[in-house]
């Protein structure tokens, strides 16, 4: 691929229930980037409706498309690469934006580079500290995933441990339903959890000896026999001081086995990425964690930690460079591991 002075890659994003569409110029300037989230369409159901979220996403493309070639005051042939997230994702949703992105490839006769969406997560704190050192460890905490991975570039990344059973973001969803929170249910505990008192009970944390793997399937449960227990006695429920504690459980498994993943592996950079990025509580855990050790620590920008189009340029430029682009003949791939 012949390189240009400015590479300007448009990022399409659709793989759950964001919309987004971003225009970044060489991999790391960001000339547009805008989302347009669902979570207000899906919180009557208390979580993402496959079928809904494609739909509004069709609805909402073309106007964000529009709004984004606005806001950068890039002409198309201005554009040098088309970046669309391939997976992993809802297999409808993510058809919704693979098939925007061939178009607009087809048509202007530009590269089409297919991302993984986790990858791009991982690789936007590399969009927001251009410097920081390779390899990095990464622990990625979204919706639907919690891994560590060992970052050595950007098509290059080595998953150490993942959960066995619900991701991060799905047993917030599923406590905060339980203690009647709402959906999406991360940052209301996150919130909550300020006011409460991580220690007034003890909940287990599944460490998982001998493996890098995450199981929290077991905290949610202990959860649930609490409320149960609770409602049952007609006992008024401390709901504040569940979510610290709650809370708490989480952060402490994912700090420690960060930092021991680490140590084994000899490295002392560490980054976190994914919508549970945005977690005040396990930035600032991690970050002390990190300090305390002389380490350097790495988080995006809220606004690159939730799903946007911008990380997925970002990394659509870096594979454009390593020589990797797709045929419009490509699918959508709803399971795509690192």
């Amino acid at each position: 691929m012949k390189q240009h002075k400015s590479l300007q890659v448009l990022g399409i994003e659709s793989s759950c229930d964001e919309t987004a569409i971003a225009l970044v110029a060489n991999g790391l300037e960001i000339r547009a980037n805008v989302i347009a989230s669902q979570a207000e369409l899906h919180a009557r159901y208390g979580g993402v409706i496959p079928e809904v979220a494609a739909r509004r996403h069709i609805e909402l493309l073309s106007p964000l498309l529009a709004e984004a070639m606005a806001q950068s005051k890039a002409a198309w042939c201005d554009l040098g690469a088309v970046a669309v997230t391939r997976g992993p994702g809802l297999a409808g949703a993510l058809l919704v934006g693979l098939m925007a992105a061939k178009g607009i490839a087809w048509s202007l006769g530009l590269p089409l580079i297919g991302v993984n969406h986790l990858a791009a997560h991982i690789w936007a704190n590399r969009m927001h500290e251009a410097d920081l050192p390779l390899p990095f460890q990464c622990l990625l905490v979204s919706g639907g995933h919690t891994a560590l991975v060992l970052v050595k570039g950007p098509t290059s990344m080595v998953t150490l441990g993942h959960t066995r059973d619900d991701a991060v973001g799905e047993a917030y969803d599923k406590v905060a339903r339980l203690l009647d929170l709402g959906y999406p249910g991360g940052p209301a505990i996150d919130r909550l959890a300020q006011t409460g008192d991580p220690q007034a009970f003890a909940l287990p944390r599944a460490w998982l000896e001998g493996t890098w793997d995450f199981s929290l399937s077991g905290l949610k449960a202990a959860v649930r026999r609490l409320v149960e227990r609770h409602r049952l006695a007609g006992i008024p429920l401390a709901v504040a001081d569940l979510a610290a504690a709650f809370q708490q459980a989480v952060i402490d498994v994912l700090v420690n086995k960060t930092i021991n993943a680490a140590l084994a592996h000899g490295v002392t950079t560490i980054a976190i990425a994914g919508g549970v990025a945005a977690n005040s509580t396990l930035r600032a855990t991690l970050g002390a964690a990190c300090a305390q050790r002389g380490w350097k620590f790495s988080a995006p920008p809220l606004a690159l930690c939730t799903d946007n189009a911008a990380m997925i340029a970002g990394l659509g430029y870096e594979c454009l460079l390593a020589g990797r682009q797709d045929s419009l003949t490509v699918g959508v791939l709803p399971r795509w591991p690192l």
